[in-house]
């Protein structure tokens, strides 16, 4: 089973809308899968309630730090919408259960300085150091040509971990939410640059690349 968690420790940074549209994609490729809950605003529950019936079902969990969501028979993938300000032992115990993380970051000098924080924490986890907890980064919400998403993009470009993709600003995203969908369930000829930014994302996490290595 695929385990994909997305993290961020500044709440407002679209760790729900990057958790949706994972968790569509992969749904609207056929796989089966589950999208878990664990921030307390529930706000992928609720795209998952305005999601069509006709669309590749998605199940929803609500779950909490600590617990380990109960998954049903033939699960391939799940998805983990983690919450806000989550570090310490909370960080720990969701880490275990995830074999990938994705860390969006937004083009501001706040949520800079706060990811840069929450990574130095994230990388010294026993199971990333041990390869067994693979991490990614994203830009998210990103105006091209301005100076802050050029900041952001240097930022990212001088960790130790991927940085995977950049996703624009844009009210596809705002569209997709407010129907249940993922971009890649939107008319293509309105998403496809969009697509063309998700492809990055989508390859590495279908590669080796994110994928822990396995206990010898």
């Amino acid at each position: 089973m695929r385990t994909i968690m997305v993290v961020n420790p500044k709440g407002g940074c679209g760790k729900t809308t990057l958790a949706t549209n994972l968790a569509g994609t992969y749904a609207s490729q056929g796989a089966r899968v589950t999208l878990a809950d664990y921030d307390p605003q529930a706000s992928s529950l609720a795209w998952l309630s305005a999601r069509p019936a006709a669309r590749p079902r998605i199940l929803g969990l609500p779950a909490q730090p600590g617990e380990e969501p109960v998954l049903p028979h033939g699960c391939e993938v799940l998805v983990m919408d983690a919450p806000a300000g989550v570090s310490g032992k909370p960080l720990k115990q969701l880490a275990r259960a995830a074999q990938t993380v994705v860390v969006p970051v937004l083009p501001s000098p706040i949520d800079i300085r706060a990811a840069a924080r929450f990574l130095e924490e994230l990388l010294t986890l026993g199971r990333v150091t041990k390869g067994r907890l693979r991490v990614g980064v994203v830009a998210n919400r990103v105006r091209e040509k301005t100076l802050i998403s050029t900041t952001l993009s240097h930022f990212l470009r001088s960790l130790e971990v991927p940085f995977v993709t950049s996703l624009r600003d844009t009210q596809n995203y705002i569209r997709a939410a407010d129907r249940g969908l993922s971009i890649a369930e939107l008319a293509p000829f309105m998403v496809a640059y969009d697509r063309v930014q998700w492809a990055p994302l989508l390859g590495w996490l279908d590669s080796a690349a994110s994928h822990p290595q396995r206990r010898k």
